[in-house]
């Protein structure tokens, strides 16, 4: 339902599109079985005059039949509207609910409390702007609560309001609320929300929800309303006016006839204008936007959460699952992970099984490869293990057929999350949140960063081989080469410059240039036709560079000063 406004009898059109500019919160509500997360939902509807007449007087009848509040009008039926969720006086499902204050609108996720219902929290909470925790004033923080804020935290949320609920039920004794709150703050401090808002309360009775209540002269904070009201709206799409965070993953490429040929898709982050520089992923093809198409017809930006089709000045192989995005600010490309994982099935996760991976638009053939360690929600402790069973929370690695673009869950929810899919039944057994990769992080993120483009993952993972292993092996702990100037020669010199390193017994390759720091990476000597890309990262690897003019120089000598240089950057042995 819509805030009452005098504007729809006066205007209609004027309510509309007031009603239309509206900021948007999306909250869950979140707990331990029984807190009292359906009848906070109920009574905070209400209160606001949410509540449709009929609805309202069939609920008063349900509430008879199904109610847990004697003969009195119970709000928890509002959301609980499946027949088994009454009859147990529990939530099973997720349930949404609309409504709107004269500031905000408002799309209410009610969650399960039962761990065996987990898995629906994760759904709820995966779209979520801001969380409310509650809690039973008589049982204080319970194993669910703890494992709930695991989970809203690992999902990104960092509005969370505290509602210790039940307040009559202790006498809304401050000395308890203090204590509860007291205990909560301090199991949350390692997951790192900014700020936490506790609030005194009872659900059934409106107390503290919309209005303030008398019983709380001690408290002298905000009800929960203003809070919502009030809670910025912190997600990634913050970024949405940043062309350099531009991420649209492509959903379908459009060819209606011969003469378009666009890429259809919802921005994940960022901004996007005609004409700006864009790069398809994981290919590396650079080109520029030529049209940003819509219903409404061309446009000449958008942003996200926006779905266009958008046009590229030149013909670029991109097709379902690659990712259009600013090469300034580009994505992360490999084909291995690190992800926390929470893991939603029945049957236990099982390591070198295959699954289906599903990020963004991609799907790919995906094996967990290990599990780096299951979390105690109780104490957040990692501990060791080789699977998860369902509703655990664990750190994985995880390797998949097709290249992911992507960027870690804190910088963008919508490139960072991911599903696995049971690949018999089609089922989802896992969500997951990827915190980084272990393929070439040090050597292709700098270079890639100072290109603007796409380089291969061709280094091992960081701990497998040494630098001291490689210098042992290779004679080199790696270096790029850029020979550059007269077309005649280059060639020359590079030959020759390859065939004294071998005689040498000094590991060298011939690379071409955008290759060449992700193979010294490797602890080779990378040597590349071509002047450096600017800027060049000096925290890759030493550089040097060749640059032949048309002064005849002995080669020996050129060689020579070569070696020379790579001796004193520390790159030979």
């Amino acid at each position: 339902m819509s805030h009452v406004s005098e504007l729809i009898a006066t205007d209609i059109g004027a309510y509309l599109k007031q009603h239309e500019t509206k900021e948007l919160l999306r909250f869950i509500t979140c707990g331990s079985v029984d807190d009292g997360k359906s009848t906070l939902i109920g009574r905070l509807l209400f209160d606001t005059k949410m509540v449709y007449e009929d609805h309202l007087k069939a609920l008063e009848s349900a509430s008879l039949k199904h109610g847990t509040t004697g003969n009195n009008f119970d709000p928890a039926l509002l959301t609980d509207g499946l027949k088994a969720e009454r009859e147990q006086g529990i939530t099973i499902d997720v349930a949404y609910r609309y409504f709107s204050t004269a500031r905000r609108k408002f799309i209410i996720a009610d969650t399960p409390g039962h761990e065996q219902y987990t898995r629906n929290m994760a759904t709820g909470a995966s779209t979520a702007d801001l969380a409310i925790i509650l809690i039973d004033a008589r049982y204080g923080v319970l194993t669910q609560t703890r494992r709930h804020s695991f989970i809203v935290s690992l999902l990104g949320l960092r509005n969370v309001v505290v509602a210790i609920n039940k307040m009559d039920l202790v006498g809304w004794s401050e000395a308890r609320f203090r204590e509860i709150d007291a205990e909560y703050r301090a199991f949350a401090t390692p997951l790192g929300f900014p700020a936490i808002d506790v609030i005194p309360m009872a659900a059934l009775l409106g107390e503290n929800v919309v209005a303030r209540s008398e019983h709380t002269p001690w408290y002298s904070g905000p009800t929960l309303m203003e809070i919502l009201e009030t809670a910025p709206i912190s997600r990634d799409r913050a970024a949405a006016g940043d062309p350099t965070h531009f991420r649209m993953p492509v959903q379908l490429v459009s060819r209606p006839d011969a003469s378009f040929r666009g890429y259809a898709g919802t921005i994940a982050a960022g901004l996007v204008r005609k004409g700006d520089r864009v790069t398809v992923y994981p290919s590396g093809q650079a080109s520029r936007i030529a049209r940003i198409v819509t219903f409404d017809g061309d446009r000449d930006e958008a942003f996200a959460p926006e779905a266009v089709t958008i046009t590229l000045e030149d013909e670029r192989d991109a097709s379902r699952g690659d990712v259009i995005a600013s090469p300034a600010n580009p994505p992360r490309v490999a084909t291995t992970v690190d992800a926390t994982v929470v893991w939603m099935s029945e049957a236990p996760l099982a390591v070198g099984r295959s699954y289906f991976l599903k990020h963004t638009t991609n799907r790919s053939p995906a094996v967990v490869t290990d599990v780096l360690s299951r979390i105690d929600v109780n104490t957040l402790a990692p501990h060791d293990a080789n699977s998860l069973a369902m509703n655990e929370i664990g750190r994985c690695r995880i390797t998949t057929s097709k290249p992911l673009v992507f960027d870690a869950y804190t910088d963008s929810r919508a490139m960072g999350a991911f599903i696995l899919i049971d690949r018999l039944t089609n089922d989802t057994v896992a969500a997951g949140m990827i915190t980084g990769s272990t393929e070439g992080v040090s050597a292709r993120d700098a270079f890639t960063q100072a290109l603007g483009v796409a380089v291969p993952d061709v280094r091992l993972p960081d701990g497998l081989i040494t630098d001291e292993e490689r210098r042992a092996r290779f004679g080199t702990s790696g270096a790029t080469v850029f020979v550059d100037g007269l077309p005649d020669t280059t060639t020359h010199v590079l030959r020759a410059l390859l065939r004294r390193l071998c005689d040498l017994g000094i590991a060298a390759v011939e690379v071409p240039a955008l290759a060449a720091h992700a193979v010294a990476a490797q602890g080779l000597i990378a040597i590349a036709v071509g002047a450096p890309p600017e800027p060049v990262s000096d925290l890759v690897r030493p550089v040097a560079l060749v640059h032949l003019t048309g002064e005849q120089r002995p080669l020996g000598v050129v060689l020579d000063e070569l070696l020379a240089r790579l001796r004193a950057a520390g790159a030979l042995a």
